[in-house]
């Protein structure tokens, strides 16, 4: 059994920064056999990808419309994974949701396991 729960969700304005945590409560595997993934939807839209990470954090990757302005990081003593919003615009107005799976995939079925999400709103 995975449990995740997001937070560090809000109202921020155009050109600010938000951190966003997931922390990680699971009864079998340990959180570093999982890879972390980060997605988002806005109203109206499809689910989609935003990041990231492997296990041990080696690897990353971005979905273009974050890159540069987005990083996302872990730290398994914590059994947490962070999402590091740089530069917002209302375009990023969406919920957030962290996700653990496998292995590294842009991909939201490569996912089995999702939290309930955390609104971010970004004003102009």
């Amino acid at each position: 059994q995975v449990q995740l729960v997001e937070s560090g969700g809000g109202l921020v304005q155009a050109g600010g920064s938000l951190r966003l945590s997931c922390a990680c409560a699971s009864s079998g595997r340990t959180f570093s056999t999982y890879a972390m993934g980060w997605f988002r939807q806005a109203p109206g839209k499809e689910r989609e990808f935003v990041a990231t990470i492997s296990g041990i954090g080696r690897h990353t990757y971005y979905a273009d419309s974050v890159k540069g302005r987005f990083t996302v990081s872990r730290d398994n003593a914590k059994n947490t994974v962070y999402l590091q919003m740089t530069s917002l615009n209302p375009e990023d107005t969406a919920v957030y949701y962290c996700a653990a799976g496998p292995l590294t995939s842009y991909t939201g079925s490569s996912y089995s396991h999702w939290g309930q999400g955390t609104q971010v709103t970004v004003s102009s």
